[in-house]
């Protein structure tokens, strides 16, 4: 199977040398997103709440760009700089899944890039092949 590249300007341009994701298949390997708005490639606020928002809309404009929905995410990493936020990304997580929801690990680290609080990425497993 080859691999094919994601890119979508919904979503924050890659900064670095990986892609916004990589499907293989009917399975796409999300890269990390941190609360950047595409149009200005700026953090969203200094808000925990509006941060992981914008996370999963940008997950989900990837998601959407491989021929998927956020929904089809089978594996979500959630990378916070203070757990303590946690209860708030539970919340967020609702507005944005529903039931069967996907499986997740969440991960205090020490810094994000952009001093963000929160990234997420994940694995998603489209229906068919699109």
């Amino acid at each position: 199977m080859s691999k094919v590249i994601i890119s979508t300007d919904n979503a924050p341009a890659a900064i670095g040398t990986y892609s916004q994701a990589v499907k293989i298949g009917t399975t796409v390997y999300l890269s990390g997103q941190i609360p950047l708005v595409p149009s200005t490639m700026t953090v969203i606020s200094e808000d925990f709440r509006e941060q992981a928002v914008q996370v999963f809309k940008n997950l989900a404009a990837v998601c959407e760009a491989a021929g998927g929905e956020l929904q089809d995410m089978v594996k979500v990493q959630i990378y916070l700089t203070d757990l303590s936020h946690f209860a708030v990304v539970n919340e967020v997580m609702a507005e944005f899944f529903q039931a069967p929801y996907p499986a997740r690990a969440a991960i205090g680290v020490r810094a994000l890039p952009k001093n963000v609080q929160i990234e997420i990425d994940g694995v998603m497993e489209l229906p068919s092949t699109n």
